[in-house]
């Protein structure tokens, strides 16, 4: 008892003290580009395009300068894209191949990211993330290509023409109506965005004829497994000398559907302001020259890489300048068996593509 004879109060627990949630965690700010200043990110995003790709670098230039600042920040988030789920710098040596289902989920959080606005710590997404905003991308367009890279995860290899034409639509075909998109084509102007997915197809077919022999060091193959049967060439031999001769004639049908896609594609740059149409008739031109070059070559096209000199490309740009002044475009005489349409028909509907089944193709029997 104290001294004035009153009981004495049992200490008080004081227990630990909440702060409220506003003290503790701060929401984070949504920016277009992740906060970053715009010019910056265009800097950076130049600097990837010049070091990757000096094909499209160079035809680039030719843009206005707000459609040319945001054709590079697209750019970089492609590279960047593809850098990650190949384990590569801009494009160069394939790195290592594992853990690629990981690589393509952290392509997949960042784009998320970057399109709301949150800062990803990485400059090509957070310049994607800026494109997006001026220009309405949106996730549905991001899945398209970044399930390109899942099917290369998944070790998944075409079996027909028809697996084909959805691969070369999620890795180059969608990045065509992205970037028609930023270059002001209207979301309904679904001509125009057919035309676009048309050029982004003839690049891939091109690339794929031109990197056969990288591909295939790799352990990818772009080929269908039809075509490979037709042929008679034996699984993991598609490189091998004796093969030469079957090889050509392979790329020789990718190139034939190139040519039909690219004179499609130009049929989509007459309603496009002068400058536009003057840079994408320039990459058609420049990426073609890749597909006819390695048809010129023909067994001998995987001897050295096919390049297109910087003397050709001022030729090709001068030739374009011409075109795009004229503005009028002949269409193949055949049309490309392969339409947007009916790409994107295959991609909403049919789900994933499946594992190739192990039954035997016809001319296998």
């Amino acid at each position: 008892m104290t001294s004035n004879g009153a009981r004495p109060r049992p200490p008080r627990k004081i227990g630990p003290r909440l702060l409220a949630p506003s003290r503790i965690l701060r929401p984070t700010i949504r920016r277009a580009g992740g906060g970053r200043d715009r010019g910056a990110l265009v800097v950076k995003s130049y600097d990837m395009i010049a070091a990757g790709s000096k094909s499209f670098a160079s035809a680039s230039l030719l843009f206005d300068k707000a459609t040319r600042e945001r054709v590079w920040m697209l750019y970089a988030w492609c590279r960047r894209c593809d850098d990650i789920a190949d384990g590569q710098e801009l494009g160069g040596t394939l790195g290592s191949q594992s853990n690629l289902a990981d690589r393509v989920k952290a392509i997949r959080v960042l784009t998320r990211r970057a399109l709301d606005g949150e800062p990803t710590a990485d400059v090509a997404f957070d310049a994607f993330g800026q494109v997006a905003s001026e220009c309405g991308l949106t996730m549905e367009m991001a899945e398209d290509v970044i399930m390109g890279f899942e099917l290369d995860a998944a070790g998944w290899r075409p079996r027909t023409e028809a697996d084909l034409a959805r691969y070369c639509y999620h890795v180059a075909g969608a990045v065509g109506v992205m970037m028609a998109q930023v270059m002001g084509v209207p979301s309904g102007d679904s001509e125009t965005l057919d035309r676009a997915c048309d050029l982004g197809l003839a690049f891939q077919l091109a690339n794929i004829a031109r990197d056969l022999d990288e591909d295939d060091a790799a352990d990818r193959c772009y080929l269908p497994m039809e075509w490979l049967a037709e042929q008679d060439i034996e699984p993991g031999q598609l490189m091998k000398p004796h093969h030469r001769w079957e090889v050509a004639e392979l790329a020789n049908r990718l190139v034939v559907r190139m040519d039909r896609h690219l004179k499609m594609a130009r049929l989509g740059t007459v309603g496009l302001p002068f400058r536009s149409r003057w840079a994408i008739l320039s990459a058609a031109n420049i990426y073609g020259e890749i597909g006819y070059t390695v048809r010129r070559r023909g067994r001998e096209a995987w001897n050295q890489r096919v390049v297109v000199s910087s003397w050709d490309k001022l030729r090709m740009i001068a030739s374009a300048f011409f075109e795009a002044l004229r503005n009028t475009p002949r269409p193949p005489d055949d049309a490309p068996e392969w339409t947007r349409g009916d790409i994107l028909i295959d991609v909403r509907m049919a789900g994933a593509i499946a594992p190739p089944p192990m039954t035997p193709l016809p001319d296998e029997a």
